[in-house]
């Protein structure tokens, strides 16, 4: 953590003061499921172009907790995932920054560092876990269960959309009394997301069990970016399964945007977000 904040303060981000002050969780209290090497801290990668921290090799997950203001804070919770292909983790682009956002809004932020490089099934046990946690201890952050969302970018989309259709599936042996809460998030937001048309064709991946009990979701993309098809086919199966959904393709803005105002795309998911939210009261 102390690197973390070191390199976020030679890149002159605003967010390191909430960072050195958050509450972290450490999602397996003992050993971590399917995980054969040891806990240790999160790896920084040397790499911190265009101000993005990136993290490697995470064996020890762990959740980042930003509470929301007691001025404005609404009682609702979002989990945020981010991308960076289950390689890597755009922790502080797809993190910190969303958290800080989501906070002036009054949500209660919670950053999820899950596993990486590559582990896609150990992700999703993360996801699961995370969701639970949160939800079993809602009242510590004075939140309402029923009203705790998550929101991925690119991979983190990926795993958002996993998490928000196989909530039901048991993919890890029961760790303690937080497991028997819910892992089903109240509403997914997807981001630019990613691998979600792995499917013929270039249809929906199989794995993503959408349906009439998938919870709403709001999905935003650009039409230049590489990995459109995923918000387009993920939408259309939503839309098919008549989930509450709202997508939208903006014309340009590439990939990997996050919410800096520099790419109008960045500068636009943000508003019509928040007004969604608004209109399905979370």
């Amino acid at each position: 953590m102390k690197q973390l904040c070191t390199i976020l303060m030679m890149l002159g981000l605003n967010v390191v003061v909430n960072a050195q002050k958050k509450t972290t969780i450490h999602l397996w209290p003992d050993t971590v499921p399917d995980e054969s090497a040891a806990k240790h801290a999160a790896v920084v990668t040397p790499d911190t172009s265009n101000n993005i921290v990136r993290l490697t090799d995470v064996t020890d997950p762990i959740l980042e907790v930003f509470p929301a203001s007691s001025k404005n804070r609404n009682g609702k919770a979002v989990v945020i995932c981010p991308g960076g292909g289950y390689a890597i983790l755009a922790i502080n682009h797809e993190g910190y920054e969303v958290a800080e956002w989501l906070n002036k809004l009054g949500y209660t932020a919670f950053v999820l560092q899950y596993r990486v490089p590559k582990k896609e099934s150990g992700a999703l046990q993360d996801a699961q876990r995370a969701m639970r946690i949160v939800r079993s201890r809602a009242a510590e952050w004075k939140l309402d269960p029923d009203k705790i969302g998550m929101l991925g970018f690119s991979a983190g989309g990926s795993l958002t959309a996993r998490a928000s259709t196989r909530y039901n599936e048991p993919t890890y042996t029961p760790v303690d009394k937080a497991d028997s809460a819910s892992a089903k998030p109240n509403f997914s937001v997807l981001i630019y997301p990613a691998y979600l048309d792995k499917g013929p064709g270039n249809s929906l991946t199989p794995e993503l069990l959408v349906d009439a009990q998938t919870p709403p979701a709001f999905l935003f993309a650009t039409a230049d970016d590489p990995y459109a098809n995923s918000a387009l086919v993920m939408a259309a199966a939503l839309r098919n399964a008549k989930v509450n959904v709202e997508q939208h393709l903006y014309p340009k803005g590439g990939h990997g945007y996050g919410l800096r105002t520099n790419n109008a795309a960045g500068a636009t998911w943000p508003l019509l977000l928040e007004k969604w939210l608004v209109s399905i009261g979370y």
